[in-house]
C-alpha cells in the first residue's frame, strides 16, 4: 500500500463531515502514543503556551534528577533521552520562542549538572550542538526577543 502525501490527505479530508473527522481523530489517537500526545497538546495546551512550557520544565527537572550518574555512558544516554523528549514537544508546538526557551533551560540544567559535563566529550558536544541550534533559532525571532534571549545565553558557560 502506497502512503498518500499530506496534500492528498488534506484534499480528501475536505470531503468528510465534522462527525467523520472527529471519528478519524479519535481513531488516530488509539494507535500511537505520539498521536495522542499531539492531540492532547492541540486540544488542551496550545491555548496557553506559557503553562505548557512550565510543565515541560518541571518534567525536565524530574528527568535530570533521575539520571543514572554511575558512569558518563549512562549520563549521556539519559541526557539524549531527555533531549529527544524536548525536541518532540518542540515539534508539537512549532513555536520558535518555546523551542528557544526549552533548549536554553536544557542547556542550563546540563551545565549545572553534577558530575560536570566538561569531563565528557560526548556531553560537551551535545551541549555545543544545542547552543548552535539556539543561536540559529534566535535569529528567526523578533528583535526584542532576540535581545532578551541573547542576554540569557550570556549567562551560560
Amino acid at each position: 500500500m502506497k502512503t498518500a502525501t499530506i496534500k492528498e490527505i488534506k484534499d480528501e479530508l475536505q470531503h468528510f463531515s465534522k462527525e467523520e473527522l472527529l471519528e478519524f481523530c479519535l481513531r488516530l489517537g488509539k494507535f500511537k502514543k505520539e498521536n495522542k500526545e499531539l492531540l492532547t497538546y492541540l486540544l488542551f495546551e496550545a491555548s496557553n503556551e506559557a503553562y505548557y512550557v512550565e510543565g515541560l520544565k518541571q518534567t525536565i527537572d524530574l528527568q535530570f534528577e533521575q539520571v543514572n550518574t554511575k558512569t558518563y555512558y549512562f549520563i549521556k544516554k539519559s541526557v539524549r533521552k531527555i533531549l529527544r523528549e524536548i525536541k518532540k514537544h518542540i515539534r508539537y508546538s512549532k513555536n520558535k520562542e518555546t523551542a528557544v526557551e526549552l533548549l536554553i533551560y536544557f542547556c542550563k540544567k546540563l551545565a549545572s549538572f553534577n558530575p560536570s559535563m566538561n569531563k565528557s566529550i560526548a556531553l560537551r558536544n551535545i551541549y555545543d550542538r544545542q547552543m548552535i541550534l539556539i543561536n540559529k533559532t534566535i535569529k528567526e525571532l523578533d528583535e526584542d526577543l532576540q535581545y532578551d534571549y541573547r542576554r540569557e545565553l550570556e549567562n551560560l558557560p
